[in-house]
């Protein structure tokens, strides 16, 4: 299976290239700059370039640019970002458009599934009231929501995991999911574990759950999901 992860370079997508690696599936790694490359080669990659916000903002040659990366994918992992220290405008260019350029870009070149490692709060996000102004972390959910509702509407089957607050403690190995299941923290390595068994035994298509540290063995946890 050939799995195209968007934002390979980022922490949850690096633990998973190297989870789907070692399963045996082709890893394909969309990165924004080929200073990345070997990083992604070490995991278990084919390092692709492709700056899909710059893309994604560029009607004219952006959506082939994407198209030409994610051809003959079989499953498309969005995992990219605008990162904790970035402002409102990319938030809106990258959580939601960058998010967006990809799945049509998917949808375009026939892959089977879309998976989006999407956030906590994006199913209520708080609604603007000062434009601009408003807090970052606010603007984010708005994003993150906004991409979600459009991959739920693209013609692609499709699967929304909602983490919590992300960790980099060592992986617990169990998780709680579920459509609300409150507040709560998550190393990224059991996210990355639960993404990686969503492609290995094709479940969760069409759900969108929230995802924290919990007590059910992950196995267990993805064997809840049709």
């Amino acid at each position: 299976m050939i799995v195209s992860i968007v934002g390979a370079h980022g922490q949850i997508a690096r633990l998973l290239t190297a989870k789907l690696a070692a399963r045996g599936h082709s890893v394909r790694g969309l990165v924004r700059s080929e200073d990345q490359f070997d990083d992604l080669r070490s995991d278990g990659a084919e390092p692709v370039l492709c700056d899909v916000e710059a893309a994604g903002q560029d009607a004219d040659d952006g959506p082939d640019e994407i198209d030409r990366a994610l051809d003959g994918s079989d499953i498309v992992v969005f995992a990219a970002g605008s990162g904790p220290g970035s402002g409102a405008e990319r938030k809106q260019t990258m959580d939601r458009d960058g998010a967006i350029a990809s799945l049509r870009s998917a949808v375009r070149v026939g892959a089977d599934r879309f998976v989006m490692i999407s956030a906590m709060g994006a199913d209520d996000p708080p609604l603007g009231v000062r434009g601009d102004d408003d807090d970052v972390f606010d603007v984010y959910l708005r994003a993150k929501a906004a991409a979600d509702d459009a991959v739920r509407e693209a013609e692609i089957a499709e699967t929304i995991v909602r983490p919590g607050r992300l960790t980099d403690d060592e992986p617990a190995g169990s998780v709680e999911l579920g459509t609300s299941v409150g507040r709560g923290e998550i190393p990224r390595a059991d996210v990355a574990e639960v993404v990686a068994q969503l492609v290995e035994t094709g479940r969760g298509r069409g759900a969108t759950f929230e995802l924290v540290g919990g007590a059910l063995p992950i196995v267990d946890a993805i064997l809840t999901l049709e």
